[in-house]
């Protein structure tokens, strides 16, 4: 137990006195919160980018409805002619809607064009579109003699208030919260196997490389060293994400001190065109949508997401660390690794491509069976909870997992005490099989 310990201490410190390792984890956060101020910044200054689009309406009967927006500035050109619009707009403004003079409304939604200079935003011409269609229809029941008035009164607009038998509501944006704490806890998940299992594949194979191993060997069982490595990365990596967190939420938490008044200032949407009243009233609905989204974060499972994250993150970590180290001890260099990494990143994948499925179905056949098979389970499981897990599934989930586990490293151990000294030929997975028995 005392070396174990050792081992233990010897890969952590190595690990984090590492040059690499230090610059990584000190810029990270740096990076990331950076990253995401320029998102915020890129947004922001994308949604002050003001659209000025010309049309020339010869039909007489669209121009009611393009109206200016928060974003979207509309000119009547209809003075000018076709021609001279186009050129006009090709100068100076973005795009230019052509609407002829037709004999039918059938013929008029055909016929209606846009002209600009480059490929225009998706979402502008799906929203012109949209206006323009809606004009239409409702000019075809002007002219059946219906009443737009009547027929507005009578739509409507049904949103499920969703309950349990228990009687817990929950609503979209509480879906929307589940989706992101399970994929969210997921992800991190696989990041982390991902990144320290393959840094205990390397630090097998460059010990084995550099002939340490068989000094080392002679007085440490092969398989206390194999459980040393993969102990002392993942205490490097826990600290590491640590730090991350810590050091994120108190960056983002500065940033917002700064400039949290200045984002949230409504006087530079007022500056877009929009009044004080439909400012007040973006704010209270934004208001209104936090203290939804606050409520809706109480209906979440916390603690059983808590103390499930620990129990999957240490179990899969385990599973996988191990297996990363067997496939080191195995070859003599990196290159030779990648005939055996498909079947281990194959499962991982598997996880991240059927939690999207979760989302839909979180109980449905597919959801339930990989949120239990053992080499998918860390990832699926964490996605399933939030939406609710019977605790009989929770269950056998975990002590297959544990199970797992131990098979795993006992296979693992076989193969890294006979692969640890072998050199100078790429192994087989029939030769890998012939390890195991000895």
């Amino acid at each position: 137990m005392d070396k174990l310990k050792l081992i233990i201490k010897r890969e952590f410190l190595a690990k984090v006195k590492n040059k690499s390792f230090i610059i990584l984890t000190l810029l990270s956060p740096v990076l990331m919160v950076g990253l995401i101020m320029l998102i915020v910044f890129l947004n922001q200054k994308n949604s002050e980018d003001i659209k000025t689009i010309a049309y020339v309406d010869n039909s007489g009967l669209m121009a009611s409805v393009l109206k200016d927006t928060e974003h979207t500035k509309y000119l009547d050109l209809h003075a000018l002619g076709l021609e001279e619009a186009k050129a006009k707009t090709n100068e100076f403004y973005y795009g230019l809607i052509y609407i002829p003079k037709v004999d039918s409304l059938q013929q008029l939604e055909k016929n209606i064009s846009f002209y600009s200079k480059e490929s225009p935003s998706l979402s502008l011409v799906s929203s012109i579109e949209s206006k323009l269609e809606k004009r239409i229809q409702n000019l075809r029941l002007e002219a059946m003699n219906f009443d737009l008035e009547l027929l507005k009164s009578a739509e409507t607009n049904v949103d499920f208030i969703t309950e349990n038998f228990e009687g817990k509501k929950s609503s979209k944006i509480g879906s929307i919260l589940k989706m992101a704490a399970g994929g969210g806890f997921g992800y991190l998940i696989f990041m982390f196997i991902i990144i320290y299992g393959t840094s205990v594949m390397r630090s097998v194979i460059e010990e084995k490389t550099s002939r340490i191993i068989e000094v080392i060997i002679s007085s440490v069982k092969p398989f206390q060293l194999m459980l040393g490595k993969i102990f002392g990365n993942a205490l490097a990596g826990v600290l590491q994400f640590v730090i991350w967190m810590i050091s994120a939420g108190f960056l983002l938490f500065i940033i917002t001190l700064i400039f949290g008044p200045e984002a949230t200032n409504m006087n530079g949407v007022q500056g877009v065109g929009v009044s004080t009243e439909m400012a007040n009233q973006v704010q209270e609905t934004a208001n209104n949508d936090l203290q939804l989204v606050l409520a809706e974060m109480k209906n979440l499972p916390i603690m059983t997401l808590f103390f499930s994250f620990i129990i999957y993150f240490v179990g899969g970590y385990l599973i996988y660390s191990s297996i990363y180290a067997a496939i080191g001890a195995a070859v003599d260099s990196e290159t030779d690794t990648q005939q055996f990494m498909m079947p281990v990143l194959m499962p991982l994948m598997i996880a991240i491509y059927v939690g999207f499925s979760v989302i839909e179905n979180p109980h449905g056949p597919i959801a339930v069976g990989f949120s239990i098979f053992p080499l998918t389970s860390p990832i699926v499981m964490l996605m399933r909870i939030p939406f609710g897990v019977p605790w009989w599934q929770l269950v056998v989930s975990m002590v297959l997992l544990i199970i797992t586990f131990l098979g795993m490293v006992w296979f693992a151990a076989k193969i890294y005490r006979v692969g640890i000294l072998m050199y100078g030929k790429k192994p087989s997975y029939k030769e890998l099989y012939k390890w195991l028995k000895y």
